[in-house]
């Protein structure tokens, strides 16, 4: 899914993507007009209504609700949930849709004021804009970044909850649980790279030491590759590392994994 910011907030949210694109949320457009039924029912509907073509029209995402839940959200191009509000065939789609229109000639009378100035004017102004995104992206980058190393530095007796946490956040933003798995043996992997070590040898070995300590077995089956980097300082120290890195590459943030 392509990075969203917020361009228009007067009635609907309508948001813009990195490619210029304008769109809406497809929960946001129906909480606004007040639509009785359900959203995953409605939604349907009113796509095959104006037969909308997944990729093309819309996107339909999984999202991450407060309450940890999660719901199919749907991400609808300006043209289309202007014909969505149409169809409600009542006074308050047909405020949304004006709003659409308003947004519409807002947004082509800039880019037309644009095609006014000379190449070379409108060359500057482009670099200019696209730096002021990419300064934009580091500053959000920066922010997340410090948020991670708080996540860590404020509890660093807690790195393994901390960290199984975050690969549950991951595996939720890569589609559900049925990734915990996958990413969970990728952060292993990470670290048997940089750390030149072999987790499952080690593990091996602890679990024949414990074995002939007198550990039972339902103990011992419990063992995984997190007790041996537990009984390593180093081990631990990049393994927050690599964990603070995918944490940063999905966009993590503390306040997600607290």
């Amino acid at each position: 899914m392509q990075s969203l910011k917020v361009i228009e907030n007067e009635l609907v949210p309508v948001y813009e993507t990195s490619a210029g694109e304008k769109v809406v949320y497809g929960t946001e457009l129906h909480a606004v007009l007040e639509v009785r039924s359900k959203f995953a029912d409605w939604i349907k509907n009113r796509l095959n209504d104006c037969e909308a073509a997944e990729n093309e029209d819309f996107e339909a995402i999984s999202k991450n609700l407060e309450n940890g839940g999660r719901i199919k959200e749907y991400i609808i191009k300006l043209d289309t949930a202007k014909e969505m509000a149409m169809l409600e065939r009542n006074e308050k789609g047909k405020q949304v849709r004006r709003y659409f229109i308003q947004v519409e000639k807002k947004y082509k009378s800039a880019k037309s004021d644009l095609a006014e100035f000379s190449p070379q004017l409108q060359l500057l102004i482009n670099m200019e804009m696209k730096q002021k995104e990419h300064d934009q992206k580091l500053a959000e980058l920066d922010s997340k970044v410090d948020s991670i190393k708080d996540v860590v530095a404020l509890r660093p007796n807690a790195w393994r909850k901390e960290s199984s946490n975050i690969i549950n956040k991951i595996a939720f933003e890569l589609g559900g649980v049925e990734h915990i798995k996958a990413v969970r043996e990728q952060s292993y992997k990470t670290l048997e790279e940089r750390m030149h070590v072999a987790l499952n040898i080690r593990l091996a070995n602890k679990k024949k030491t414990n074995a002939l300590n007198g550990m039972c077995k339902s103990k011992l089956d419990k063992l995984n590759q997190l007790d041996v980097i537990a009984d390593d300082p180093k081990l631990i120290e990049g393994y927050i590392a690599i964990i603070k890195e995918m944490a940063i590459k999905y966009g993590i943030s503390a306040g997600e994994v607290a």
